[in-house]
C-alpha cells in the first residue's frame, strides 16, 4: 500500500525506567511525583565529582533469561524488555508470522540509542588491558553496535519491513518514533515497534558530562537534584532505561480489534546549526520544528493541552524551549499544561524520547498531566504554565499533546499525539 495519508495509532506501550520495571509502575511513579534518582553506591563512583543517577528500578537479569542477557549490552536488554511489554500490550501473542495478525514483511522496528553499547566497549577494553586478548568476549562487536537494540528487537519480533536506528543524541528516541510514523503513513509497514534506549551510567560518560559542566553535582540531595525550570537548577541528572510503543495504521488496528490508546498525529523536525552542545538561545530552531509540525499535519495549536517538555534542568535549554513555544504558538501556550518528567527519571539521553512518549500517551489516555517536581523557585524567564508538585487533570473533548526532544548537535524533534 503506497498511501501517504494513513492515520497512525498507538496500540501498545512498554518501559523500564528508574521508576519501575514496566509502563504501569513508571506511570504510577510519575503521577505520585516520585524521584527515581539515587546515590551511586558502586565502588567506582566513590571519587567521582558526580555520584548520582537515575538507576534502573528492575535489573534486566531479573526479567530476561541469563543466556540471552549475557549476549546483550544493557541498552539492548532494556530495549528488549520494553519492546516485549509493548508487543504483548498491543495484543500480539507471538512473533510476526507465528501470530497471524501481523505479516513479518509488514512489521518494522525503529529503536534508537544516543550512545549505543558504551558500557560494553569500555568494559571490554578494560578486560583487554588487564586480562589479555583471549579474555575479550566474542560477542563484543554485536553488543556495542548502536543498532544492536533495534536488531535484537527486530529478531525477537520477526520484523522484516525494515529495522532502523536513528542516532541524534538526546533526540534519538523521538526521531525513531517519528520515523516509524512515516513508515506506516507512506505504506512501508502496517505495524512498527519504535522507541529509544540508553545505558550509560559508567565512570567515563559521567566524568565527561561533568567536566562539561552539564550535570548537577548535588550529591547531597539526589532526589532534589533534577530541577527543571527552577531558578537554581545546575544541570541534568543521568538516567537509564527504555521506552517503546507499538504503532499501527488505524485500518490494521481496527481490523484485528486492537485497543487504541491515541492517534500519532506526526512529527516536526529541524536543526539549529548553531553549536555542538549548546541550544540556539533564542529558541528559533526549536520554534521551526514546532511550526513544521503544524505545517505538515492537520493539528492546530488550540488543540494542544499538554506538553511533555524536553526540560533537562540546564540553565539555557529550559528557557530556550519555552521561548520557542511562545514564538511558534503565541497565546495558545497559555492553555498548555507543561510537565518535565525528567525531574523524576533523570535524563535518559537517547532513551528519553521513548520513555517520555509513553508518558505522553498515558497522559492523553488518562487525561492527566504528571507533575514537575523540585521547583522551589520558578525561573522568572519561564513564561508558561508548569505543572508543579501535583498531577493535573486535562480537559475533556478532542485534545492533543506534544513530546519535545532536543539533542547535542542541534537536533530538534517534536512529536504530536491526539485523543481518539
Amino acid at each position: 500500500m503506497n498511501s501517504t495519508n494513513r492515520t497512525v495509532v498507538v496500540t501498545g506501550i512498554g518501559a523500564t525506567t528508574p521508576l519501575g520495571g514496566d509502563a504501569a509502575s513508571t506511570w504510577e511513579g510519575l503521577l505520585a511525583g516520585r524521584s527515581g534518582v539515587s546515590l551511586l553506591e558502586q565502588d567506582w563512583a566513590a571519587e567521582l565529582p558526580v555520584r548520582i543517577a537515575g538507576q534502573i528500578a528492575v535489573e534486566p537479569g531479573e526479567v530476561l533469561p541469563r543466556p540471552q542477557a549475557r549476549k546483550l549490552d544493557r541498552s539492548a536488554q532494556f530495549a528488549l524488555i520494553a519492546a516485549k511489554e509493548a508487543w504483548a500490550d498491543a495484543g500480539y501473542t507471538a512473533k510476526a508470522g507465528e501470530d497471524a495478525a501481523v505479516d513479518p514483511h509488514r512489521l518494522g522496528a525503529v529503536i534508537a540509542s544516543g550512545i549505543g553499547g558504551v558500557t560494553t566497549l569500555l568494559d571490554q577494553y578494560d578486560v583487554l588491558k588487564e586480562k589479555g586478548v583471549r579474555r575479550v568476549s566474542p560477542h563484543t562487536v554485536p553488543m556495542l553496535m548502536p543498532n544492536s537494540p533495534a536488531a535484537n528487537v527486530g529478531i525477537e519480533l520477526g520484523a522484516r519491513a525494515g529495522v532502523h536506528t536513528p542516532v541524534s543524541a538526546c533526540a534519538s528516541g523521538a526521531e525513531a518514533i517519528g520515523y516509524a510514523i512515516e513508515m506506516i503513513r507512506t505504506g512501508r509497514a502496517d505495524v512498527v515497534v519504535a522507541g529509544g534506549t540508553e545505558a550509560a551510567i559508567h565512570p567515563l560518560p559521567i566524568v565527561a558530562f561533568g567536566n562539561m559542566m552539564a550535570m548537577s553535582k548535588n550529591n547531597d540531595d539526589p532526589q532534589g537534584a533534577s530541577r527543571p525550570y527552577d531558578a537554581d537548577r545546575n544541570g541534568f541528572v543521568l538516567g537509564e532505561g527504555a521506552g517503546v510503543i507499538v504503532l499501527e495504521s488505524e485500518e490494521h488496528a481496527k481490523a484485528r480489534g486492537a485497543k487504541i490508546y491515541v492517534e500519532a498525529v506526526g512529527q516536526g523536525i529541524s536543526a539549529d546549526a548553531h553549536h555542538i552542545t549548546q541550544p540556539e538561545p533564542s529558541g528559533n530552531g526549536i520554534a521551526a520544528a514546532l511550526q513544521n509540525l503544524i505545517d505538515s499535519t492537520d493539528l492546530k495549536p488550540a488543540e494542544i493541552m499538554h506538553v511533555n517538555a524536553h526540560a533537562t534542568s540546564t540553565p539555557q535549554g529550559d528557557v530556550a524551549e519555552i521561548k520557542a513555544l511562545r514564538k511558534a504558538y503565541g497565546d495558545d501556550v497559555d492553555h498548555m499544561a507543561i510537565s518535565s518528567t525528567k525531574s523524576m527519571t533523570g535524563h535518559l539521553l537517547g532513551g528519553a524520547g521513548g520513555v517520555e512518549t509513553v508518558a505522553t500517551v498515558l497522559a492523553l489516555k488518562n487525561r492527566v498531566a504528571p507533575p514537575s517536581i523540585n521547583i522551589e523557585n520558578l525561573d522568572p524567564e519561564v513564561d508558561a504554565d508548569i505543572v508543579r508538585d501535583k498531577a493535573r487533570p486535562l480537559p475533556e473533548g478532542r485534545i492533543a499533546a506534544l513530546n519535545d526532544s532536543f539533542g547535542f548537535g542541534g537536533h530538534n524533534v517534536v512529536l504530536a499525539f491526539r485523543t481518539v
